[in-house]
């Protein structure tokens, strides 16, 4: 067989399992094309995109000013390594730290290094500017997180399957439950080593969980209080995901001025990545003001990949679409939507208990246990009936299609969810 010879569904299969490390447990579909909300399988079937790569395409699929983006900058200059400046990297600095109101940003590539970058950097500024006796700085993280999966990240899950045989593991942080204010408060008043708190705005991985609407306000207060950074983690809620520009939104150029609920917060340290890069090429970055930033000093820290032209050029597009399309106000709009149809039918469901979520962030947790296969099944049962989506955690059911989705379309798409959800209604 030819490397260029089209191959059916289960020619593409076969040759993963063969040839791959068995690193993930996909829903048996394989898609050779994508545009705007949709994408294709090998085979032609069209199907709604409900993941979004984990919200890695919040603005649809080959967007085409993000593609000519990357495109145009491929052909002219792809890489230079950070050994020299290039004429796009300090463009798209400036560009993203006005559009998210920070002094700074050191680009990264992935999500998971964009974490490792904030704890590097949270652990120096503990020192040179807390006064934190040199490897005593602690981080406090939240259970059921999920930061990536890195040797130091997985040291602070508490995934199992994430964890098992991958120690010895990484010191200095501590864990508490997420959304509550009381096990933060009680840490910080009994460890002055403190040094961040590294938060979800909304637990994706963990089943869409969405903390109480003062949480964040009053958790970034505390830490205001105790001088220790407060982190957040929107590498998957950001970029207009949750109907905010941020979830957190802080001093950003959101237009959306009917998300209220959740009130203002402003992140010490910020870290984006996935729709940064509207889906095209690997972009992450840390944000943060000259107070915190100044910590970082040539050698301390870098890529040779993290800042190169592609990625600037195509993170400026990325943006400017968020912006142009205004995809945060459709979310907000589209994600309330979604909610009150759901709950029109999960108020005479047997197998869906609730739907949850902001934006179009959501989730639907069936009436099953975690180590039930319903959840799977009806995963299946949607992609034979055009609509791709992935469990998480085993009983719950995620949905996040890309932000570019019209009513229309959305409205199609609830009666696919509960046209499939019918299927498996409880006798």
């Amino acid at each position: 067989m030819a490397v260029l010879d089209q191959l059916t569904s289960q020619q593409a299969i076969d040759l993963e399992n063969k040839y791959g490390a068995h690193n993930y447990h996909p829903l048996p579909v394989v898609l050779n094309k994508g545009e705007g909300v949709y994408v294709w399988d090998v085979e032609g079937k069209k199907y709604y995109d409900f993941l979004s790569a984990y919200s890695a395409v919040n603005q649809g699929h080959c967007h085409p000013k993000i593609v000519n983006a990357m495109t145009n900058q491929a052909q002219t200059l792809s890489l230079t390594s950070r050994a020299f400046y290039n004429d796009i990297l300090g463009k798209y600095e400036k560009f993203a730290c006005e559009y998210f109101g920070f002094d700074k940003l050191l680009p990264m590539n992935t999500g998971a290094e964009a974490v490792e970058t904030a704890l590097k950097l949270c652990r120096k500024w503990a020192y040179e500017v807390k006064g934190i006796s040199e490897n005593d700085a602690e981080i406090i993280v939240c259970e059921n997180n999920f930061h990536g999966r890195t040797t130091t990240i997985i040291s602070f899950s508490n995934d199992p399957v994430a964890r098992k045989n991958f120690g010895p593991y990484t010191d200095g942080f501590i864990k508490i439950e997420y959304d509550n204010l009381d096990a933060l408060e009680n840490t910080l008043k009994s460890n002055p080593n403190v040094a961040g708190f590294l938060v979800e705005p909304v637990q994706g991985e963990a089943g869409v969980y969405v903390p109480a609407d003062d949480y964040l306000n009053r958790a970034k207060a505390l830490c205001k209080q105790y001088n220790v950074l407060f982190i957040a983690d929107e590498v998957q809620t950001g970029i207009a995901r949750t109907g905010r520009l941020l979830a957190t939104c802080g001093d950003c150029n959101c237009e959306n001025k009917n998300c209220s609920g959740t009130p203002d917060v402003k992140p010490d340290v910020l870290i984006l990545g996935k729709a940064l890069s509207g889906g095209a090429y690997p972009v992450s970055a840390v944000l943060a003001n000259d107070s915190v930033m100044h910590v970082i000093k040539p050698g301390n820290h870098g890529s040779t990949f993290g800042g190169n032209p592609i990625a600037a050029a195509v993170a400026i597009a990325a943006l400017e679409v968020v912006r142009d399309e205004k995809l945060a106000e459709n979310a907000f709009q589209l994600g309330n939507l979604f909610r009150s149809e759901l709950n029109k039918y999960i108020a005479t469901s047997s197998i869906v208990n609730l739907v949850r979520g902001k934006g179009l962030l959501n989730a639907i947790v069936i009436n099953d246990n975690e180590d039930s296969d319903t959840a799977w099944n009806i995963c299946m049962a949607l992609k034979d009936n055009g609509l791709l989506a992935k469990p998480t955690h085993g009983n719950i059911i995620r949905f996040a299609p890309p932000l570019v989705m019209t009513e229309d379309q959305l409205l199609d798409c609830v009666s696919i969810i509960t046209k499939t959800l019918k299927q498996f209604e409880l006798k």
